[in-house]
């Protein structure tokens, strides 16, 4: 079992998403917190890519075209730290 730790604004970010991408985030915590991150990369509507430039080391998964939830994840204490839920930037 993974465990996911969330940035302390993630829950009254959440509260301003549309109920889809909440609902499509409770769908990723729980793929995660069962079968870790790799597991997301068989799931292509995530879009799970890691992410480069100044998030390099963190990794970015698709809950709507326009929501990202950002990521890293620590692997001695297995850990998924959640950093933020954004629209995407075009």
């Amino acid at each position: 079992m993974w465990r996911i730790q969330e940035h302390r604004d993630i829950e009254k970010v959440c509260r301003r998403l549309p109920p889809a991408v909440v609902k499509k985030y409770e769908l990723w915590k729980d793929i995660i917190f069962r079968h870790g991150p790799e597991k997301l990369r068989e799931f292509p509507g995530f879009h799970d890519e890691k992410l480069k430039g100044e998030h390099a080391g963190q990794r970015s998964s698709r809950l709507s075209s326009q929501y990202r939830v950002i990521y890293s994840v620590q692997r001695d204490i297995v850990t998924v730290f959640v950093l933020e839920i954004t629209p995407h930037r075009y």
